[in-house]
């Protein structure tokens, strides 16, 4: 059995907490699937033409989760490519500040289709919390208002199960997966430059390297979408995320991965996790929180002061071209989400998917000059940045706009929805002043109350399925 170290993340408004538990893993059915190498294509010489192995080389400027999901697909594919990222030690690290991350079914089954063995070692690494219970509960009571079945949609699709995984354990199976000569440390993208036959990357030190394709998974600050589409300020949520790890294990571990405790202006998560922090907020936190239910509140009390993190949450509003030529972005480069459905990654990894699958097309072109337009327009489909190439769309048998733009979509609004919830649940009537306001320390419910609850019971169950089954 795997020591319980929890995470917990509460969400504050211009205040979020996480606490997540690591026990026995859950099999996942094998499945195989077939992978395509890139095929010989022709090359133009000065002289004449020769019939040669044609390699599509891709330049991937940042080496997060994204990145390096990408970068295994295309070694997988049989591509060139590089991975350029400003600091590996920070990218692990953010699992201190950003704490774990869930997978969901339809993630781990693109992980599955990329490479079986790395996802086998993932799923190794987390916590299997698809088979349990997990939903929304009152901060103040303690009460369920719904429940989520995130086991029976994987199942019937035959995907495995939902997991959470610690941020930098991921990246270390990823790093090593892709391999160091592949990911270049200390290297940020800070511009590019494009021409028909070629995307050159050039790194802050001067440096300069040529591609097929220059693919921006540099995260929601990312230089590359500035590039692209100029400088555009991030949106702050009004909201700031609170994390910590405490070794309390409480008694429901084995039926509930983890409960979502909601209140006005405020949300209290509880999961399992193994990442460390630093620099701590208690006091605060337990003035905070602390009418709410004991179980809220002893998990704060018996979190050390020095393991709880403080971080702002920001977003972006979703844009619908998502790049230009032969650069283009995925992951939060392109479509930024608040935390609160835990699916910023997922969405990154499934983006990886359909982008290899489109560049893979693109590189089983006859010359050099075809592969220069085939790269272009698996970019645009991607990206439905140009509806007059739309017969083109039809030929192949997954369409990136279809398949990315209005999923992403989708999960995009409803994390902001959940955020813009938090900001209207009152369970109770207040009375402040007034000829009512010796009602104060009553608490009586308030009538929207049960509309709200009949609301996420009908509408969350059938979303969260769609969330995690939907792609698979």
């Amino acid at each position: 059995m795997a020591s319980c170290r929890y995470l917990f993340n509460s969400c504050i408004q211009n205040l979020t907490y996480h606490v997540l538990v690591f026990r026995a893993k859950h099999p996942s059915k094998t499945r195989r699937y077939s992978v395509t190498r890139c095929k010989s294509s022709c090359r133009r010489t000065s002289d004449e033409e020769k019939c040669i192995t044609r390699k599509l080389k891709i330049l991937i400027a940042g080496g997060g989760i994204g990145g390096l999901v990408l970068a295994l697909a295309a070694k997988r594919r049989g591509f060139e490519v590089q991975v350029f990222e400003k600091d590996l030690s920070a990218v692990r690290g953010e699992g201190q500040h950003r704490g774990p991350i869930q997978l969901v079914s339809s993630a781990l089954a693109v992980l599955e289709a990329i490479d079986e063995n790395v996802a086998k070692q993932i799923m190794g690494a987390g916590c299997v919390t698809g088979n349990r219970t997990t939903g929304y509960a009152d901060g103040h009571s303690g009460e369920w208002i719904t429940k989520f079945d995130l086991s029976s949609p994987a199942l019937s699709k035959g995907l495995p199960l939902t997991i959470i995984i610690c941020r930098m354990a991921l990246q270390d199976i990823l790093v090593n997966a892709v391999g160091t000569e592949i990911v270049r440390n200390k290297s940020k993208v800070v511009d590019f430059i494009q021409d028909p036959s070629k995307v050159t990357a050039i790194l802050e030190g001067g440096e300069q390297f040529d591609g097929d394709v220059l693919v921006g998974a540099d995260g929601i600050w990312s230089t590359v979408r500035s590039k692209l589409f100029g400088r555009q300020e991030a949106k702050y949520s009004s909201y700031a995320s609170y994390s910590g790890v405490t070794n309390f294990v409480p008694p429901y571990i084995d039926s509930v991965a983890y409960r979502i405790f909601i209140g006005l202006d405020q949300c209290f998560v509880a999961s399992c996790n193994r990442c460390w922090g630093w620099k701590g907020r208690k006091k605060m936190l337990l003035e905070i929180f602390g009418n709410w239910c004991p179980e809220v509140v002893t998990i704060i009390q018996e979190t050390a002061e020095s393991t709880i993190l403080r971080r702002a949450i920001y977003d972006r509003d979703m844009i619908y071209t998502w790049g230009t030529g032969r650069v283009t972005l995925l992951g939060d480069a392109a479509h930024p989400m608040q935390p609160n459905l835990g699916q910023g990654a997922c969405m990154a990894i499934e983006d990886c998917y359909q982008l290899i699958h489109e560049l893979d097309h693109a590189s089983k072109t006859v010359s050099d000059v075809q592969m220069s337009d085939e790269i272009v327009l698996a970019l645009r489909r991607s990206s439905n940045s140009l509806l007059s190439f739309a017969f083109m769309m039809t030929m192949m048998k997954i369409r990136y706009v279809k398949k990315r733009m209005w999923r992403v979509g989708i999960v995009h609004a409803a994390s902001r929805m959940a955020s813009r919830m938090l900001e209207s649940y009152q369970p109770y009537i207040k009375f402040r002043t007034g000829p009512l306001a010796h009602l104060l320390t009553r608490q009586i419910t308030h009538p929207a109350i049960p509309l709200f609850r009949a609301f996420l019971q009908l509408f969350m169950p059938k979303f969260m399925a769609w969330m995690i089954a939907g792609d698979g």
